[in-house]
C-alpha cells in the first residue's frame, strides 16, 4: 500500500530548490491555510488530494512571482476518489 501513496521526489523539489524557496518560504506566501507538513509531504512525493495540490501550486506561484501549472510540479494527477478539485484551464470552458 506504501507503493501507492509515495511517488517519489517530485519537480516540485526541485524547482524549490532551483528558486532557493524553504517550505517556510510558501507557507508564508500562501493566502490558504497551509502549513509545513503539507509543503514537505508534496515535496518528498507523498500523494495528495487535489486540494492540497493547488494551495501548493498558488503558493509557488506567489513565492517566485512565476507562474506554474500542476504538471510542472507533480508527476501524477489527483485521484477523483480523493475530494480534490482538479485544475481547470478557465481558457478552455465553454
Amino acid at each position: 500500500m506504501d507503493d501507492i501513496r509515495n511517488m517519489g521526489e517530485q519537480p516540485l523539489a526541485e524547482l524549490m530548490r532551483e528558486l532557493k524557496l524553504s517550505p517556510a518560504q510558501l507557507v508564508k506566501a500562501s493566502t490558504e491555510q497551509l502549513n509545513h507538513k503539507m509543503v514537505s509531504r508534496a515535496a518528498k512525493g507523498r500523494r495528495l488530494t487535489g486540494n492540497v495540490m493547488k494551495k501548493i501550486r498558488q503558493a509557488i506561484c506567489a513565492a517566485s512571482g512565476g507562474s506554474y501549472e500542476m504538471k510542472d510540479l507533480f508527476n501524477y494527477k489527483p485521484d477523483s476518489a480523493s475530494g480534490g478539485a482538479e485544475e481547470t484551464d478557465p481558457k478552455q470552458e465553454d
